[in-house]
């Protein structure tokens, strides 16, 4: 049966990587990408939605007209977000609160009117800083690590579950992706809208045009073959924080798994990530990035931690992998081996995007 799906955030990372997989898996499918194209890079993802087969609209998820001119579909899956944590810090939020919050309720606004189910795509930055910062980390090598068999509320060694408290604040960025989970749950109840919510750790692959602040992965692997400044920024600038890092190929097997089953998934709210076997710290990134590219980097120390920097955060991911039989399939050396091909393959046009 035809389907007709909508990507928001369409020439992003995430959302390009999950259209085109859409459409490589279910060629009978209409798959459309929706963006406008703000972000760096995503203007290279246009020609590789279109040799997929995957339809591009350019617009804003902003503007409900631009919306309106997609017209009915069966599944919306929700990628767009302004993904800077850091974002609105001694500047406006405007942009990010216009898109993040008003550009998903503009969303759910379509669905209301024409119908169709949703995934969306939240942020393992929904958790309070002070909660996190609170874990009683110790170092253990090069990497920060709860002792051995810890544990609390809504957290183990196991890593951050989705009971984890949500009183404090958690980043302007991670405020809105809450508030947009809560009008989700609104949605749900009062129009019967059927909706996932996946709270993703960080994801990474090619495609990644990384910066500091989102997409650390694929920028320091690009430093570390183009060249360009790094640095161990907060917590004494050691590097020992921790984060468990998805492949992005890992989370669309979920979503097409959710996307199969949505009765069954729907009304959900998922902690998405690696896995404590997944995870890693920015000294091991270091590490394995001059193993892989054979160029060790000097590596700048900035001490100061930043009012969103958290020490450690690793998804707890055993209610899926449980419940569902679903669990990362891709591994750590092997999802950067596929970065530094990309990286190097394309390299022409590559490098001037991901240089220092």
């Amino acid at each position: 049966m035809t389907r007709r799906i909508l990507v928001t955030g369409g020439a992003g990372f995430v959302g390009s990587t999950l259209a085109i997989a859409f459409k490589r898996d279910h060629p009978d499918w209409r798959v459309a990408a929706f963006d406008n194209l703000k972000r760096r890079g995503s203007e290279l993802a246009v020609d590789r939605l279109g040799r997929s087969g995957v339809a591009f609209t350019h617009g804003d998820i902003r503007n409900p007209a631009d919306l309106d001119g997609v017209g009915p579909l069966d599944l919306m899956v929700d990628c767009s977000a302004e993904a800077s944590v850091h974002a609105g810090y001694g500047a406006s939020p405007r942009y990010l609160i216009d898109t993040n919050l008003a550009g998903t309720i503009n969303c759910l606004e379509h669905l209301r009117r024409h119908g169709g189910d949703l995934v969306f795509l939240s942020t393992s930055r929904v958790y309070p800083i002070a909660g996190l910062r609170a874990l009683p980390l110790e170092r253990r090598g090069d990497r920060l690590a709860l002792p051995e068999r810890a544990a609390g509320p809504g957290w183990s060694t196991a890593g951050i579950a989705e009971t984890f408290p949500l009183a404090g604040s958690r980043s302007l960025y991670g405020a809105t992706k809450l508030a947009s989970e809560l009008m989700i749950e609104e949605y749900r109840d009062a129009y019967g809208l059927r909706a996932v919510i996946n709270r993703c750790g960080v994801l990474a692959g090619p495609w990644q045009f990384g910066k500091v602040d989102q997409g650390f992965v694929a920028l320091w692997m690009a430093r570390h073959l183009y060249g360009g400044p790094l640095a161990f920024t907060g917590f004494g600038g050691d590097g020992l924080q921790v984060r468990d890092v998805l492949h992005v190929e890992d989370l669309y097997d979920l979503v097409a798994l959710q996307v199969q089953q949505i009765d069954r998934w729907s009304g959900g709210v998922h902690n998405v990530g690696g896995g404590p076997a997944g995870s890693l710290s920015l000294r091991e990134l270091t590490a394995m990035c001059a193993s892989l590219t054979g160029n060790a980097r000097t590596i700048d120390r900035v001490p100061e931690t930043r009012p969103a920097d958290v020490p450690y955060y690793v998804s707890d991911i055993r209610s899926l992998t449980q419940t569902a039989g679903w669990q990362p399939r891709r591994d750590l050396p092997g999802l950067l081996a596929e970065v530094q091909r990309w990286l190097v393959d394309d390299r022409s046009r590559l490098e001037p995007l991901l240089a220092g």
